[in-house]
């Protein structure tokens, strides 16, 4: 069969660069927010910053969410697409839409709810207790913007348009950037708001990139569509945006409770040594999360031929990826073993916080590279649901490739019906049958496999 889209004709490697820069540059920008925060707060005071870093498991936790529902949505539509199921994709961009909101909902009034018991466990310091308030007070805001702006983001990304998504990425980053000191210090018209003016930035910038990709979304005639007639929620669809996106909130989710749990010894240690591991976490959350993001590119490619029935651009896109995943793990490795002074300078690091940081910094750098493989195997299992084409034979290693007819039981089943023909004997095949919805059904069947000669 004969396709135009460069996700099933365009060679591996030039394809995963081109769809991988755009989000590696959007993640980038995604974990520069909390960094910058840092890096302005750190000026106001120490306390300032331990504050900011005791915040930062919320943050995280928040963001986990929603990449969860983004990479769900992300990887469901590029599956429909590649099964050229453009009603299933529209619909799926609705359901993503409203899980955005809602969660996101959900999550600002539950962070409002933990804060005061949360902050107050980490520190009987009144200033630093009252700053971490201020902050989160306002943070917490962010959270329906940063699940809408992130959602749409993958939906669009699924098409295989990574570059449109980067720009309303920048846009808030920019906003967020240029009103931190603005607001922090006070600059011209705008009064001095201390940490509240850095959770004031933060939100500001993530609500103009919600309204941009709103923009994008409905302005401009994408790939996908927002479905409003002859929609209806399927819960079978919710459950599989949340199973696929479930790895890569697992990952963000164990990040944010092994920063929880590290400050409740680190605050038995010191407040400074509570201010030197939120500093370096964002540092290894922009380094890692970057990598995420080249890793994102990969996903929509995997997982579209997968659902095209591809499996040789599926694992090459998989070596492929997996090779530059590992070359910048190793950067970002030696960037934090050669620099571990100048990068804790970026927080205004006192002498006693230089003394240990620069050595913990040295050996926690050493995970990078595991942490990379990692995502990237797991990114894999994602885009494959977790499945493999295999013939009867389990020692034989098969390949598979689309039909366009198929005998079953000697009768002509139209290739609509998504049967894939497994090669590796001359006659008899097992093909596996998938389901309107996409799940790909365990029973297999005995076929007669021919091509249709055009």
């Amino acid at each position: 069969m004969q396709t135009n889209n460069k996700m099933a004709v365009a060679p591996v490697g030039k394809l995963i660069w081109q769809m991988s820069i755009p989000p590696l540059i959007s993640m980038f920008l995604q974990y520069s927010y909390n960094l910058i925060d840092s890096a302005f707060v750190a000026r106001l005071s120490e306390n300032a910053l331990i504050a900011v870093s005791l915040a930062f498991p919320i943050t995280t936790l928040m963001n986990a969410a929603s990449i969860w529902i983004g990479v769900g949505v992300n990887v469901l539509i590029a599956g429909y697409l590649g099964q050229k199921k453009q009603d299933d994709a529209n619909t799926t961009v609705t359901h993503g839409l409203l899980l955005a909101f809602g969660i996101g909902a959900l999550l600002n009034h539950l962070a409002l709810l933990i804060m005061k018991p949360y902050f107050r466990a980490f520190t009987n310091n009144e200033e630093i207790y009252q700053l971490s308030i201020a902050y989160m007070s306002v943070c917490s805001f962010m959270q329906i913007p940063n699940m809408v702006h992130i959602a749409i983001q993958k939906m669009i990304q699924a098409t295989g348009n990574m570059v449109a998504p980067m720009w309303f990425q920048i846009a808030g980053v920019v906003v967020n950037f240029v009103f931190d000191p603005i607001l922090i210090f006070g600059i011209g018209i705008f009064p001095a708001m201390g940490i509240r003016g850095a959770a004031v930035a933060t939100v500001a910038g993530y609500s103009l990139s919600m309204i941009l990709a709103f923009a994008l979304l409905l302005g401009k005639k994408q790939k996908v569509q927002v479905k409003i007639k002859g929609f209806h929620l399927q819960k079978q669809m919710i459950r599989r945006i949340f199973a696929f996106g479930l790895p890569s909130f697992i990952m963000n989710t164990l990040s944010s409770f092994m920063v929880t749990f590290v400050n409740l010894f680190l605050v038995a240690y010191s407040d400074t040594a509570i201010a030197f591991f939120g500093a370096y976490f964002k540092v290894q959350q922009l380094i890692v999360m970057t990598v995420n993001g080249l890793i994102q590119g990969c996903l929509p490619v995997m997982r579209f031929n997968y659902g095209a029935g591809n499996s040789e651009r599926l694992h090459s896109a998989f070596r492929y990826g997996t090779a530059l995943v590992t070359g910048m793990m190793i950067l970002g490795t030696l960037a934090v073993i050669l620099f571990p002074a100048q990068i804790l300078g970026l927080f205004t690091a006192s002498e006693t916080m230089r003394s240990f940081g620069i050595s913990a910094m040295r050996i926690m750098a050493a995970s990078y590279l595991f942490c990379g493989l990692s995502t990237m195997i797991s990114t894999y299992f994602q885009a494959t649901e977790k499945s493999r084409f295999q013939h009867g034979n389990p020692i034989m290693q098969a390949d598979a490739f689309p039909c366009s007819r198929l005998m079953v039981s000697g009768q002509i089943v139209p290739s609509e019906q998504n049967l894939a023909c497994i090669s590796g004997c001359r006659n008899c095949h097992f093909a596996r049958c998938s389901c309107d919805d996409g799940m790909a059904s365990p029973q297999k069947y005995l076929i007669t496999c021919s091509r249709e000669e055009k």
